[in-house]
């Protein structure tokens, strides 16, 4: 099968587009299908297409090639090196946000699924760049399969305090147009039918339940963060406003604990002056941040609009209990009172009360733990690729259907 994936996002950047999308890739061609992918050019990247096959203009611009949504890496290697194609568009660093790129107007996209001669295109979270690509992929009569990941109208509603009806009208528009969209929680799924998206189904994400796992937590490393022995509470993930990583501020002042913040973003400047006390470690990647994870006592997640939550699983896999907003894709992922704890969501209060019922009790910490790994360890990327596969296949053979 001859597939390409439109993303809005792809490795050197660092979130669950990006990282999804290159798993994705990686798993059509380990099954043997022929994917190419079509990205935003990273900043001081040659716009071009690289990989087998695709001529003398390869990129030579390197970046980490095993990534998460929290960051995770291992190696690095160019995209020439990728076992398969990438084409990069010309793309522009969003105003306030330069860590995102937003692709530029170009042919490359309809030039691209003509010379690949797809079968399905794969739209991964599309918005900017997968609306040029539902559009030529309408053009030329291909079938397309939009999966949803981030919930813009959230996005909306944080930094411009208004637009939702606007991002869900342009939503709308482009996955209504799919043969089929992918949600990856039910509370996603409900949102878009909802708002009158057809034809959604559930698909969910792996984890990586072997680099990710206990066995890792590090009596060293602990030492070295909280050197009076103080319980490690942690956030992993992007530094931005929508993630509201300043409802730790309260944990920071309760007695006996440390809070860790692994990432970056723009919002990591106000962060520091409303966590007193926190330590931040910066972007941390592969077995560096796997350890990390292991070691921390508490996993505390605050971004209210995850339409999944990739870190959550992580921290699950790695045996950590968990404490996120009960909205969204955690949803999903905790049990509350089982693998961790469900709190309000924008409830400072709320999640202080929950490190603290955590922290004094360490065989209810463990039990959480246990049960977090038990419930992942079998999400694995490939049982999750192997689905998005009957995906592609229930849309072609309607697409056969139809025709005939």
């Amino acid at each position: 099968m001859r597939v390409v994936i439109v993303t809005e996002s792809f490795p050197p950047d660092v979130n669950g587009v990006a990282h999804c999308a290159l798993q994705t890739a990686r798993h059509l061609a380990a099954r043997g299908h022929e994917p190419l992918v079509i990205a935003p050019a990273a900043a001081g990247a040659a716009h071009s297409a690289s990989g087998p096959g695709a001529g003398p203009t390869a990129s030579a611009t390197s970046w980490p090639g095993s990534w998460s949504g929290s960051g995770t890496g291992a190696g690095s290697a160019s995209d020439s090196g990728l076992p398969y194609p990438v084409v990069r568009v010309p793309s522009l660093p969003l105003p306030g946000y330069p860590q995102v790129r937003v692709a530029l107007p170009s042919r490359r996209v309809a030039a691209a699924l003509t010379a690949h001669r797809a079968d399905i295109v794969h739209l991964a979270g599309p918005f900017v760049l997968g609306v040029r690509g539902m559009a030529a992929a309408a053009r030329l009569g291909i079938p397309a399969v939009a999966v949803y990941q981030t919930d813009l109208a959230g996005y909306a509603r944080t930094y411009v305090g208004a637009g939702e009806g606007t991002a869900w009208r342009r939503l709308r528009a482009v996955h209504s147009a799919a043969d089929r969209t992918l949600a990856p929680s039910t509370a996603a799924l409900r949102d878009l039918e909802d708002h009158n998206v057809p034809r959604v189904r559930l698909w969910a994400r792996g984890v990586d339940a072997e680099r990710f796992r206990p066995s890792l937590r590090d009596e060293a490393l602990r030492r070295s963060l909280a050197p009076g022995g103080e319980l490690l509470v942690g956030y992993v993930g992007r530094l931005a406003p929508e993630k509201r990583v300043e409802l730790l501020a309260g944990v920071c002042g309760l007695p006996g604990v440390r809070v860790v913040v692994v990432g970056d973003g723009p919002s990591e400047p106000s962060l520091r002056a409303a966590l007193p006390g926190a330590l931040f470690l910066g972007r941390r990647t592969g077995d560096e941040l796997a350890r990390i994870f292991a070691s921390l006592d508490v996993f505390a997640h605050t971004g209210p609009y995850e339409t999944f939550c990739q870190t959550v699983q992580e921290a699950m896999a790695s045996g950590v209990p968990v404490i996120a907003p009960a909205a969204g894709g955690p949803l999903d992922l905790v049990r509350h009172g089982n693998t961790g704890l469900l709190v309000e969501p924008r409830d400072p209060a709320a999640v202080r009360a929950a490190v603290s019922a955590l922290a004094g009790d360490a065989g209810l910490r463990a039990a959480y733990g246990r049960a977090g790994r038990a419930a992942v360890e079998t999400r694995t990327w490939a049982a999750v690729g192997d689905q998005l596969l009957g995906h592609y296949a229930d849309v072609l053979r309607e697409r056969t259907a139809v025709a005939a």
